[in-house]
């Protein structure tokens, strides 16, 4: 497993600001969607290695010479994870293709092991955050659903304030954000710089090296923050980056959140 935040040292000891992907850092491809088939292909992978395959499934596309197409992005994201979840080899396509055949609600909606806490400890640091993600229009209404994250009715919403009903029905769970992105409401997506700035516009924080962006893919976060001028820290909790250098990586919201923390004299 990779050291994390000792194999390369963040390059902002006193952050100004932190943005967060959505999926592989909060929240993961919901495990009922996807049990039934791996139990059919006579596995049953505790959460843990389900969590284990996503980031096997982002290496492998960052390992790609060109980007995944959007049309065909989830089946081959799908393909590698079945193979990491242990299918074998010469079912994973034809499986991978029959869930992304049929899509259900709520696909990534499962907040992560350790990342309710994980995401406590790092707004205890008292910084402006806020969340940057390339979806379809439904993290910050899951993000909220499932006691992540929220930012308050109004302000700083991807949806221009416009909670979905039944969401905001109650008073929300996890913790309060500056900004909530989703890039297929606001018409841009990492790694294209734009999404950032609005983002820390939104935060009103000058987009500069003090700002850190935490993600799960070299090809979108860390590609992405760079473009924008940002500090990419990169999840990575097997130590799965294939281009490792130049760039700090974590293990957990926990562990960035401890790095983070000023020593006390």
């Amino acid at each position: 497993m990779a050291s994390a935040v000792s194999d390369s040292s963040i390059g902002a000891p006193n952050p100004s600001a932190i943005l967060l992907d959505a999926g592989g850092v909060l929240v993961f491809p919901e495990p009922a969607n996807l049990l039934p088939s791996l139990r059919g292909a006579g596995l049953e992978p505790d959460l843990a290695a389900l969590e284990r395959a996503h980031y096997h499934a982002m290496a492998a596309q960052d390992r790609e010479a060109v980007p995944p197409a959007p049309a065909t992005w989830w089946r081959d994201y799908l393909t590698s994870y079945l193979a990491a979840c242990g299918v074998a080899e010469a079912s994973c396509e034809r499986l991978a293709t029959e869930i992304a055949q049929h899509p259900r609600r709520y696909g990534w909606a499962h907040a992560g092991l350790g990342v309710k806490d994980g995401l406590r400890a790092l707004a205890g640091l008292g910084l402006p955050m806020g969340v940057v993600s390339n979806s379809n229009g439904t993290v910050e209404a899951d993000l909220r659903r499932v006691g992540v994250c929220f930012v308050p009715d109004g302000v700083g919403s991807a949806g221009g304030g416009q909670v979905p009903e039944g969401v905001a029905r109650r008073a929300p769970e996890g913790v309060e954000m500056g900004v909530i992105l989703d890039s297929a409401v606001v018409g841009v997506a990492k790694p294209d710089p734009g999404i950032f700035r609005i983002a820390l516009d939104a935060l009103n924080v000058p987009a500069d090296g003090t700002v850190l962006h935490v993600g799960d893919s070299l090809r979108y976060d860390v590609a992405g923050a760079l473009a924008a001028g940002l500090q990419p820290v990169h999840m990575d909790p097997y130590g799965l980056c294939s281009a490792p250098e130049g760039h700090p990586h974590v293990t957990s919201l926990a562990e960035l959140a401890e790095s983070l923390r000023p020593n006390p004299r």
